[in-house]
């Protein structure tokens, strides 16, 4: 799918909107990134450079859309998280449609916001604990905003995530899992929902997250950490927001290390409880078999290839360390 004529098809119909941000159609236009959007940066001259992120169809709604975007705008208004703020249109709207062979993509803009992805094998710590000091801000603002009529976000709940209603795809097609590996992941599934029933999702655990703070959406400039991609906020539990900070290097031997960074942050602003703490696998198992399924569903994309089969049989390696320790 992602191949060259794709991406030019793409590169084509963002062009046809940049005027509506006052940029020529002819401009210096580059892809940085892909995934579930495509995501470019265009270079002007006279107002400096813009990033845009063209959405894939039939999944965000217009209003979805809409409703990430007055969240970051509320953030930028109490001025506490350092994250681009999107650039109106000249006519003041925020989201361009553009026809894309009969389907609808929806185009906007953000600001231009300078640094680099940390690399996993950086020294990592410093930044999760202020990434545990960022999440308890965005925790507090979540519960604290009186959100606008007609907000709407998805929900990233059990059911949506690993049960009957997912928005990734079916886990058990995962790259490469064969029966056994599904019997395994089925024992631990159970075991997930059980231990999330338990917990619940009072005010105080469920709310308004973002839900894909992993290091692609990461921003280090000096010590400055920004983040990026909203476009997976929704109504979760407030510590996945940790599960999915290590999105892709769950299996790596400094995670403990990065989860005590974390939780150090975090209670620089919010409350942390031991039933808290002893959930926190929990939330990475979950992650981690949604991360699976996605794999399989997005195939065709650079990061899903990328991972593969042998992520899938590290999932299956994790859940036989989970269910001694949880099952």
């Amino acid at each position: 799918m992602y191949d060259e004529r794709f991406l030019k098809r793409l590169e084509d119909r963002l062009r046809g909107a940049l005027p509506g941000w006052g940029l020529a159609a002819d401009g210096e236009v580059s892809l940085l990134t892909i995934s579930e959007n495509a995501t470019f940066r265009a270079k002007d001259p006279t107002r400096g450079d813009m990033i845009f992120r063209v959405h894939r169809p039939d999944y965000h709604t217009r209003d979805e859309i809409a409703s990430e975007l007055a969240w970051i705008a509320a953030l930028q208004a109490e001025g506490d998280i350092a994250a681009p703020a999107p650039i109106p249109r000249l006519d003041g709207s925020l989201i361009a449609d553009v026809d894309d062979d009969g389907h609808t993509r929806h185009v906007v803009a953000f600001e231009f916001v300078p640094g680099k992805e940390p690399a996993p094998e950086d020294d990592l710590v410093p930044w999760f604990r202020e990434l545990g000091a960022i999440h308890a801000r965005l925790h507090d603002h979540a519960e604290a905003w009186e959100r606008p009529p007609g907000f709407v976000r998805k929900l990233w709940n059990f059911e949506t995530t690993l049960g009957s209603r997912p928005l990734w795809g079916d886990w058990r097609a995962g790259l490469g899992l064969d029966d056994a590996g599904r019997a395994l992941l089925e024992r631990t599934c159970a075991v997930l929902e059980a231990r999330l029933a338990r917990y619940g999702e009072s005010r105080d655990r469920f709310g308004l997250v973002h839900a894909d703070l992993r290091l692609a959406n990461l921003l280090v400039d000096g010590d400055r950490l920004s983040l990026i991609d909203f476009d997976d906020c929704g109504f979760s539990w407030f510590l996945y927001d940790f599960a999915a900070a290590i999105s892709f290097i769950e299996h790596e031997p400094q995670v403990p290390e990065l989860l005590a960074a974390w939780l150090d942050g975090y209670r620089t602003r919010r409350a942390i409880t031991a039933e808290d703490v002893a959930m926190m696998p929990v939330f990475v198992m979950l992650r981690r078999i949604l991360l699976t399924a996605w794999i399989a569903s997005h195939a065709e994309t650079p990061t899903a290839a990328a991972m593969g089969i042998p992520y899938t049989h590290g999932t299956l390696d994790l859940a036989e360390t989970f269910l001694i320790g949880h099952g």
